[in-house]
């Protein structure tokens, strides 16, 4: 009798905020071929949205039972109380997966995720087979975590009392430094000259040789997903993080989030022209969730990264279930809660 002490492969999936991360892991779980697999979810908030959306998938090799949601915490800061934990009663199942998807949230810093796959309980059982940074394309190209260090040196040096961190950017840097596999997501949105100056503008930004992909919505072949081989949790110092002096601890003091219960809407274009107003006029970064429309049997998903704005019908409401809307808002630190709710709920 052969004793099978392979180790199941586990990919983390990180990127910043409306990068894509949900709808490519969905798009991996479509395209499985029967492979049994399991998603962790991680959100920054009280309420989940994307674990909800990747359960209304109802796909036979990923069951409701194995897609679990760690809300309010990111993982990256509650490994001990929350992934850990996690992660054992996953493969303490009779039938436990034979991949593992570990859907960070966006503010998330992989490496201290990455060094928890060493630990002693989880190191003989589970590999990092790859860690996969989505780009949102559209936001990169338009500089908003471009920043010049060059230029940020002469301002400091011009004024030693000006702080000029960006701590989105150092979120997006290190999550570049993290991968073995990036997605340079929406490319569909952006012309060829502004595809290939992203393309190699994140290439310059990576410390190692990383394939970079691109992709519209996610759909890429999981083949080229997973089976990387990479057992990234023995390779950490080749994925530099900002924050390594500090033992990869991070403030996420800069963001926030809240929900707002939305009433039942007239029709499903009723709410747009309020989200497009209230993204517009305050520093709000991503805003999802799912609403009722009147005389729709199904819910109606909303996603808005800035001005982009995506709804689609998805499920039925339950009988048991008040058909009120919810979405959850994120942002800087500062929103204005009730000048934004009142824009919303009108």
């Amino acid at each position: 009798m052969t004793l099978n002490i392979a180790k199941i492969p586990a990919t983390i999936i990180t990127g910043f905020l409306g990068a894509g991360k949900t709808t490519l892991v969905q798009h991996i779980l479509e395209h499985a071929q029967g492979r049994r697999l399991a998603v962790i979810v991680n959100e920054f908030g009280a309420r989940g949205v994307d674990g909800e959306i990747i359960k209304n998938c109802g796909l036979e090799n990923c069951p409701d039972t194995d897609i679990v949601e760690l809300a309010n915490g990111c993982l990256c800061c509650t490994v001990a109380d929350d992934f850990i934990p996690t992660i054992e009663a996953l493969l303490d199942r009779p039938h436990p997966p034979e991949h593992l998807l570990i859907e960070t949230s966006g503010l998330a810093l992989p490496k201290p995720l990455l060094k928890a796959f060493g630990w002693p309980s989880i190191r003989a059982r589970l590999t990092v087979d790859g860690v996969i940074a989505v780009v949102d394309g559209p936001a990169v190209a338009a500089g908003r975590f471009a920043d010049d260090p060059e230029e940020v040196a002469r301002q400091r040096a011009a004024d030693p009392a000006l702080d000029h961190d960006n701590p989105l950017a150092e979120v997006y840097e290190d999550q570049l430094h993290a991968a073995d596999l990036v997605i340079l997501n929406k490319a569909d949105l952006l012309d060829a000259a502004t595809l290939e100056r992203t393309r190699q503008g994140i290439v310059a930004a990576l410390p190692r040789a990383v394939r970079l992909v691109p992709a519209r919505q996610g759909r890429i072949d999981p083949g080229v997903l997973l089976g990387l081989g990479a057992a990234a949790e023995d390779d950490l110092a080749a994925r530099p993080s900002h924050h390594d002096a500090e033992d990869g601890a991070h403030e996420h003091d800069d963001f926030t989030s809240f929900v707002v219960q939305v009433p039942e809407l007239a029709t499903a274009e009723a709410l747009l022209a309020p989200l497009q107003a209230a993204t517009a006029a305050h520093d709000i970064l991503r805003i999802k969730g799912f609403l009722a429309v009147r005389g729709r049997p199904m819910q109606l998903e909303i996603h808005g990264v800035g001005p982009r704005l995506r709804q689609n019908f998805t499920r039925a409401w339950r009988a048991d279930e008040a058909r009120m809307g919810h979405l959850v808002v994120i942002g800087r630190a500062g929103m204005d809660r009730d000048a934004i709710t009142a824009l919303i709920t009108g």
